[in-house]
């Protein structure tokens, strides 16, 4: 018969057992659930090719030429014959101003022209028949006076002879000042004619150029002041990004550099654009230089004021030794990469060439290295460290 502290001792045996067996498949779980995840890391390779460096700049879409379309003279709008958002061309007609009484101004002049055309017709006739007059007046007095002085005609029919010559002297002389007279009269009157002529013609406002209306500032029956801007006008081949560059990395940028512009409305679309100004004042404040940044293709529709973002490229590296970003860590100040060695993880200090938003560039890393992409969710990397991949 078995005694009872053997039963016992077998029991505390089998006990242990299977604890010693949860413990053992509980270290195994963990070992492979839980430990080799977290030191398994992604790796990549060196790459060989080309990368483009860009700055990186947000900006506001504006224009270099904006024309404000005013009112050549004051007066209420009859007709608008645009809008906001449309096209126009050179020479469309854009706005038409109540000219009230300038007709009327206008045929009184032409009839005060007219009318000192006339006057200056009638001088100078007159004036030819008084000079044929004095032709004659002239001989009969030359004639008298020799008769006078040879005592065959009296005193007083020489004294007449005179008077009659000097009478038409005058009468020649008053129709020239009546001739430059009218002359003047007509000079004004052109003058006067043109003048409302040119009223009347400003009355009407035509597009000074190919362009594309962003405001509106006026409504048909308003009264408006010459200085007042009814519409105004962006041309298009001005149109560009006014870029906020900070200024610790604006060095590189220069006028001509390729650059791309995405628009806050249309993010999935890169425009091809180019720098046509830098402003050589920076921001005392946000310490921003502005870049202007024109399209080469004018994107339609645009708004002005639109958020942007541009990119510009400020150089290029070809053939060059390249890693991703994600790869890329610092320790102890240093910047450098986990190479991955006979299973296990090593820091190694690389000397950048260069660097975009995804990619640096390097020159000292073997290109058939394993280089670890470290991850927030893995167990942080040390040195020595036992990894897989």
């Amino acid at each position: 018969m078995i005694k009872q502290s053997e039963i016992l001792k077998n029991k505390s045996i089998q006990k242990y057992s299977l604890i010693a067996i949860i413990l053992v498949l509980l270290v195994g779980v963990f070992y492979k659930k839980v430990y080799i995840p977290k030191t398994t890391y992604d790796y990549t390779l060196v790459k060989v090719g080309a990368i483009d460096v860009n700055v990186k700049g947000i900006g506001n879409v504006n224009a270099k030429d904006i024309y404000n379309i005013t009112a050549q003279s004051g007066g209420k709008i009859l007709h608008l014959y645009t809008d906001i958002g449309k096209w126009v061309k050179k020479g469309d007609l854009l706005i038409e101003i109540d000219g009230v009484d300038l007709p009327d101004q206008l045929e009184i002049t032409k009839v005060t022209l007219q009318k000192a055309n006339f006057e200056f017709t009638a001088s100078q006739e007159e004036l030819k028949n008084q000079q044929a007059q004095k032709v004659l007046i002239k001989k009969s007095f030359h004639r008298y006076q020799k008769l006078n002085k040879q005592g065959f005609a009296a005193r007083a029919e020489y004294d007449k002879a005179l008077a009659d010559l000097k009478s038409i002297d005058a009468m020649i002389s008053a129709s020239k000042a009546q001739i430059n007279i009218a002359k003047a009269q007509i000079e004004v009157a052109q003058k006067n004619i043109d003048a409302i002529q040119t009223k009347i013609d400003n009355l009407k406002i035509y597009s000074p150029i190919n362009g594309y209306v962003i405001s509106k500032n006026a409504q048909i029956g308003q009264a408006v002041l010459p200085t007042m801007a009814i519409f105004n006008i962006v041309d298009p081949k001005t149109l560009w990004v006014e870029t906020k560059i900070d200024e610790r990395i604006s060095a590189n940028v220069k006028v001509n550099q390729k650059a791309t512009i995405m628009l806050s409305s249309q993010p999935n679309k890169i425009y091809k654009a180019v720098i046509k100004r830098i402003l050589p004042k920076s921001d005392a404040i946000t310490l921003e230089r502005e870049v202007d940044v024109a399209f080469e293709h004018i994107p339609t529709p645009f708004y002005i004021n639109e958020q942007a973002e541009v990119r510009i490229k400020v150089s290029h590296y070809d053939k060059v030794s390249k890693i991703p970003l994600t790869a890329v860590v610092q320790k102890e100040g240093k910047v450098g990469v986990w190479i991955a060695k006979d299973g296990h993880a090593h820091f190694q200090i690389i000397q950048k060439i260069a660097q975009n938003d995804s990619e640096m560039a390097v020159s000292n890393i073997d290109k058939k290295a394993k280089i670890i992409i470290p991850s927030k969710s893995k167990k942080p990397l040390s040195e020595g460290m036992k990894i897989h991949l």
